[in-house]
C-alpha cells in the first residue's frame, strides 16, 4: 500500500470550489462545439456537394478515435497530471476545427473532423475533468461534483447550438468554426487548475500501489465493470446520432433548422439540471438503479417522439424530455467506478468506460447517415435506439455495488 495525501487537506489556491469551477469551464468549452455540429452538416454537405454520409463517416470516425483515445489520455493524466494532457487535447481539437473550415475533400475533412477532433475531444473532454474532480475534491462532495462537471458540458452544448446557428446566418459557417477554434484556446489556462497539489501534510489516505496495467486488468476482470461499461454503449448510440442527425430530421420533418438549433439547445440546458439531480440521486440511493432509469426514460421518450406529430411543440417537448436524461448516466456511471476501483486511476478506467461509449457513437453517427442513404429515412436508427434503452436499462440491475475485493497485504 501506498500513502496519497488527501488533496483536500493541503493549503493550495486550488480550493475545491476553484477545482469545481475551472472543471466546469473546461467542459463547457470542449463539450460546446462537438454537440453543434450538426448545425454544420446540412451547409457543409450542400457547399462541397457530398451526400450525408460523407459527413457522418468524418463524425463517426471522429467518435470511435476519441473513444479509442480516451484511456490512454486518462493513464497519462493519472500518471502525469491533467494539465499537460488537457493543452494537449486542446491545441489538437483547435486545430481540426480550423481545418474543418478549409476542407474541400472527404479525405481532409475525415483528417480535420475525424482525426484531429477526435484525439482532441480525447485529451480534453469531461472524462478527463471528472477524473481530475475526482481525484481533488473531498468524497463527501464527489458526487455533486461529478453532476456538475457533466452539467457544464450540457450548459456548454444550450451555449454553443444557438450560437453556432447564429454564427452561420449572420456570417458563415466557415467564420464559426475558427471562432470556435479561438475559443478551445482557453482550455491551457483554465487546466492550471486541475493541477494535483502538492505536499506533505495533512490526512493520508490508503490505496494500492497498482500499476496501470493491474489496474486495468483488475476491471475487466470484474463483472459489475463489464455490465457497465455495455450499457454505456447505448449511451454514445443515442447521443451521438441525435447531435449529428436530429437537425436534419427535423428539417426531413418539415420544421425549420431554428426548431433543430432550439432542440438540441433545449437538451443541453435541460441536463443542466438532469446531470444535477442524478448527481444528487447517486449520493442517496443506488446507483444502478439511478442508470436503469435513465435508459429506460429515453426509450419512453423516443418512442413517443416518433408516434406524436411533427410540430415545434412535439420537438422541444421531445428535447425537454431528452434533455433531464441526456448525460446523466455520467455522474452514476463514474461513481460506481470510484467506488468499485478508488480514485487512483480513475481518469484512465473511466475512460476505458467511454470507449464503450464512443464504439455507440461511431454506430449510431455512421448507421444514421448510411440508413438515410439507403433508405431516405432515419426511423430504423430511431427504433434500433429504442432496443438498445430496453438491454441497458436491464443490463445495469445485477451491478454488485460494493468496492472490489482486494486481498490484504502479509507482513514480512
Amino acid at each position: 500500500m501506498t500513502a496519497v495525501t488527501s488533496p483536500a487537506s493541503v493549503r493550495t489556491w486550488r480550493t475545491p470550489a476553484i477545482v469545481i469551477l475551472c472543471g466546469c469551464l473546461i467542459a463547457l468549452l470542449s463539450f460546446g462545439p462537438r454537440s453543434s455540429l450538426g448545425q454544420f452538416l446540412t451547409p457543409i454537405s450542400m457547399e462541397n456537394g457530398w451526400n450525408r454520409d460523407v459527413f457522418s463517416l468524418a463524425l463517426a470516425l471522429q467518435n470511435i478515435l476519441w473513444g479509442l483515445g480516451q484511456p490512454f489520455a486518462g493513464a497519462m493524466a493519472d500518471k502525469y497530471g491533467a494539465p499537460r494532457v488537457l493543452s494537449l487535447g486542446a491545441l489538437l481539437y483547435a486545430a481540426g476545427l480550423a481545418l474543418m473550415a478549409y476542407s474541400t475533400t472527404p479525405g481532409m475533412f475525415d483528417i480535420s473532423a475525424g482525426v484531429l477532433i477526435g484525439f482532441g475531444l480525447s485529451g480534453s473532454s469531461f472524462s478527463l475533468v471528472i477524473g481530475s474532480l475526482g481525484k481533488l475534491v473531498p468524497p463527501e462532495k464527489r458526487m455533486m461534483a461529478f453532476g456538475a462537471g457533466t452539467a457544464a458540458g450540457s450548459f456548454g452544448q444550450f451555449l454553443y447550438s444557438p450560437m453556432a446557428r447564429f454564427l452561420i446566418d449572420s456570417f458563415n459557417w466557415h467564420i464559426a468554426l475558427l471562432v470556435f477554434a479561438g475559443l478551445m484556446l482557453l482550455v491551457l489556462p483554465l487546466s492550471l487548475a486541475l493541477a494535483a497539489p502538492k505536499g506533505d501534510g495533512g490526512i493520508v489516505r490508503a490505496e494500492p500501489a497498482q500499476s496501470a496495467r493491474q489496474a486495468l486488468m483488475e476491471a475487466v476482470g470484474h463483472r459489475s465493470y463489464i455490465l457497465l461499461v455495455i450499457g454505456f454503449f447505448t449511451c454514445g448510440f443515442q447521443l451521438a446520432f441525435v447531435t449529428v442527425h436530429l437537425p436534419s430530421y427535423m428539417l426531413d420533418r418539415g420544421l425549420s433548422a431554428d426548431v433543430g438549433a432550439m432542440t438540441i439547445g433545449i437538451i443541453g440546458l435541460c441536463n443542466i439540471f438532469g446531470s444535477l439531480f442524478a448527481g444528487y440521486l447517486s449520493s442517496r440511493m443506488p446507483k444502478k438503479y439511478v442508470l436503469s432509469g435513465i435508459y429506460f426514460g429515453r426509450g419512453v421518450a423516443i418512442v413517443a417522439f416518433m408516434l406524436m406529430p411533427a410540430s415545434t411543440l412535439s420537438a422541444l417537448m421531445f428535447g425537454a424530455v431528452t434533455g433531464f436524461l441526456w448525460l446523466s448516466t455520467v455522474p452514476p456511471t463514474n461513481g460506481l467506478i470510484a467506488l468499485m476501483f478508488g480514485t487512483r486511476w480513475l481518469t484512465m478506467l473511466s475512460g476505458a468506460a467511454f470507449m464503450s461509449h464512443q464504439v455507440g457513437s461511431f454506430l449510431g453517427v455512421w448507421l444514421g447517415g448510411f440508413a438515410y442513404v439507403q433508405f431516405g429515412s432515419y426511423d430504423p436508427v430511431w427504433w434500433l435506439s429504442v432496443g438498445f434503452c430496453i438491454m441497458s436499462s436491464l443490463i445495469n440491475l445485477p451491478i454488485a455495488e460494493r468496492p472490489v475485493d482486494r486481498p490484504l497485504a502479509q507482513p514480512a
